[in-house]
């Protein structure tokens, strides 16, 4: 492997090469003593897969989990099931979603499904409480038990639905690993990451839809072409250039669908021009529109807390942060421990660094 140091970051660029172990990324320190830390990995790429920069090991194989939906939604374009249902650029935005299962998830997705010819009933993602606080207790005063639509995956869950119905293919069973709906969305993946189908692991997700594991070199690889369709990098064909710019232009355009209030990937597609979208057990991606870059980042441990601030300070070292961005994104790049008594008696932040990116 061919690489320099990055001077004071603890990082490499690479010219080529092989993995590197997971470093720390986020410390948790309570009255200026590391009492936590959390290790992990990120890979800034192209959209021909050249590592830009890396934090640890950028070829670290993991699940991609829900930061797969965006590709996932090709097949609703490619199909044609937008076109053909009169689907909205708000619908697909939240068929890329985890949603929060506010009141205006929750009659986007009823909307879609009706255009669609189908209904709740035709949903196979399971159920839970709405993850936005407001709702949740919303419905418990009101004596309701959350529905299907309430899973954060119900939008996902619509558009995979859309796209059955538009194929011809069975609704019943859509979410099962060998539907062809499932195997369309794992070539997709496949496809855009630059990985084989052969290579990539599969499981089943939270909601029960296949799950696809790979190198965060790849994930990142993926973004960079979603949202920069159009590079000749991307090599992309003119049918999937089109539909990946409807996908970034949705998502970008309503944030609020793609997530909700409050939360990471809505505020940050609100406060800078990336296209974000994170998953379950610490894993979040963005491609960065017109800079060619896409990135991917993996908490070791699985645990959330420490995904914003490494998300912040990787956008940050790459020059997408302005100051009223950083105003924005303050709530999550670094997080106060506060006792019982109200008191800040620590934080959580990020303690790495990206060197200049390559010109």
């Amino acid at each position: 492997m061919e690489s320099t140091r990055l001077e004071g970051t603890g990082l490499e660029e690479i010219t080529g090469g092989s993995a590197v172990m997971s470093q720390v990324l986020v410390e948790v320190r309570r009255g200026g003593y590391v009492e936590s830390v959390h290790r992990g990995s990120v890979a800034v790429v192209d959209p021909a897969g050249m590592l830009v920069a890396h934090a640890g090991d950028p070829e670290a194989y993991t699940f991609m989990r829900s930061a797969a939906k965006p590709i996932q939604a090709l097949a609703i374009v490619e199909s044609g099931a937008y076109e053909a249902f009169g689907l909205t650029e708000k619908e697909l935005a939240v068929m890329c979603a985890s949603h929060s299962s506010e009141p205006g998830h929750v009659a986007t997705v009823l909307g879609a499904l009706a255009k669609i010819g189908l209904d709740e009933s035709h949903l196979q993602c399971g159920t839970h409480l709405p993850t936005h606080t407001p709702s949740a207790h919303a419905l418990i005063r009101e004596g309701r038990e959350p529905t299907a639509v309430h899973c954060n995956c119900s939008g996902k869950h619509a558009g995979m639905l859309a796209v059955a119905k538009k194929m011809g293919w069975g609704l019943e069973d859509y979410w099962h690993e060998n539907h062809p709906l499932q195997r369309l969305c794992l070539d997709n993946v496949a496809s855009v990451a630059g990985y084989r189908a052969s290579r990539i692991g599969v499981a089943r997700d939270g909601c029960g839809v296949s799950v696809f594991a790979l190198p965060l070199r790849n994930m990142a690889q993926a973004f960079a072409r979603l949202a920069n369709p159009d590079d000749p990098k991307s090599d992309f064909g003119p049918a999937r250039a089109s539909a990946a710019s409807l996908i970034v232009r949705a998502m970008r355009a309503h944030p609020d669908m793609v997530a909700g209030t409050g939360r990471l990937c809505t505020v940050l597609m609100e406060a800078t021009p990336v296209v974000a979208k994170g998953g379950a057990e610490a894993v979040y991606c963005f491609g960065v529109p017109g800079w060619g870059l896409g990135c991917a980042l993996k908490i070791e441990d699985g645990n959330s807390r420490a995904v914003g601030p490494a998300v912040v300070r990787v956008l940050e070292n790459l020059g997408l942060v302005s100051p009223p961005a950083a105003r924005s994104l303050e709530p999550f790049s670094r997080l106060a421990t506060v006792n019982h008594r109200g008191e800040v008696v620590g934080v959580t932040e990020a303690v790495f660094g990206l060197g200049a990116r390559k010109t």
